[in-house]
């Protein structure tokens, strides 16, 4: 996630993903490839953030892995920006430890080239001059993951590429050949653009290699999971107290809609009726998932949704439980790999990552429990 540049298009976007689901064209079904896609990724993740994405990230305790591990956590998701990469030796042999950590405590390890402030401008206003530092972060990173267990650790080329798919088809066909070159046995994992939403997967040819995984995200729908959004100027903070599953006509969907317009937020009401246009249920939710299974089987590429997720500011606790454990179900039922967004922030399980008090035992049982 890149939450300063890319939340408002979201919900734009998702909205559109929900109305083509009617007009999409499928791709043809083969239930051997599917079956073999359903057991090549890997699953039952969580995203740990504010690591390796910034030059003061904190890890987090011993305690807390060994806690995520017992609760049935099974794969990490690393971000770490391309900057850091290029910062020298320290930081990559921080990288590193911070890998075999994580490994040692029986994680598998995505290793999330994840671009931010200055890398992530940098690719949304020149791709070529910001690929080109893309290309040198891993450059300087492939050495890191060479001699580490193929089997366990997979690089993810660049998390949400900000820019258009012309530009980035042509880089991702780059970095995975500069990654092929040091890593011949590693799985390589790239999503579409620019937003690696799961709707933009169809339009989305993969790699040509043997060995990779498509990666996307599932924020649908936004107005709900980005409810009370504190960070730049989309409508998407004005909006509240909405509930999962919902529907157009629910009375506590009216009344926030007028209560919107009344307090001159056309905006935000305008983007709620937009994404209402198709109910918010786990049914719509499953047909997403299902496009996605169809395109897994015909071009023989196993997918994985490497963040989902909804912020933890003013939703009600029941309905974050209710749209965590549908994606979760509906993710598993396509043989599609799962990764939560996030640790400890925003999107959170557990408010510090240094202690173990505090962990959201409801929202791991949603989780990892079939529950209502």
């Amino acid at each position: 996630m890149t939450p300063a540049c890319g939340i408002a298009s979201h919900g734009v976007l998702t909205r559109r993903s929900l109305l083509s689901l009617a007009g999409a064209v499928a791709l043809a079904v083969a239930g051997s490839h599917l079956a073999r896609a359903k057991t090549a990724a890997p699953s039952r993740g969580i995203n740990i953030a504010g690591w390796f994405d910034k030059e003061d990230g904190v890890a987090p305790a011993a305690t807390v892995l060994e806690k995520l591990r017992h609760s049935g956590f099974e794969t990490v998701r690393l971000p770490i920006d391309g900057d850091v990469t290029l910062a020298g030796a320290p930081a990559l042999q921080a990288i590193r430890q911070g890998i075999e950590t994580l490994l040692a405590a029986g994680f598998a390890v995505l290793a999330d080239l994840h671009p931010a402030g200055p890398l992530h401008t940098a690719l949304r206003t020149d791709p070529v001059a910001g690929g080109e530092r893309v290309a040198q972060a891993w450059m300087a990173l492939r050495p890191v993951i060479a001699d580490l267990p193929a089997d366990r650790v997979y690089p993810e080329l660049l998390n949400e590429p900000p820019m258009a798919p012309a530009n980035w088809l042509p880089l991702r066909d780059r970095l995975a050949a500069i990654l092929r070159a040091a890593c011949p046995k590693h799985t390589i994992v790239w999503g579409p653009a620019p937003d690696q939403g799961i709707w933009q997967l169809p339009d989305t040819p993969p790699l040509d290699d043997a060995r990779q995984i498509a990666a996307v995200h599932f924020y649908a729908p936004t107005a709900f999971t980005h409810q009370c959004q504190t960070w730049g100027a989309s409508p998407l903070a004005r909006i509240r107290d909405l509930p999962f599953p919902a529907t157009r006509d629910m009375p506590a969907i009216r009344k926030s809609i007028v209560a919107l317009r009344s307090a001159g937020n056309t905006e935000a009401a305008q983007l709620l009726e937009a994404q209402l246009a198709t109910d918010w249920t786990e049914a719509v939710i499953r047909a997403q998932f299902r496009q996605a299974a169809e395109w897994s089987a015909a071009t023989h590429c196993p997918v994985m949704l490497n963040e989902f997720g909804v912020l933890d500011f003013c939703v009600d606790a029941a309905s974050r439980q209710a749209w965590t454990r549908a994606v979760r179900r509906a993710a598993e039922a396509h043989g599609i790999g799962w990764a939560w967004w996030e640790l400890d922030q925003g999107f959170g399980l557990i408010k510090d990552r240094t202690r173990t008090e505090g962990f959201d035992e409801a929202m791991l049982a949603a989780l990892f429990e079939d529950g209502p």
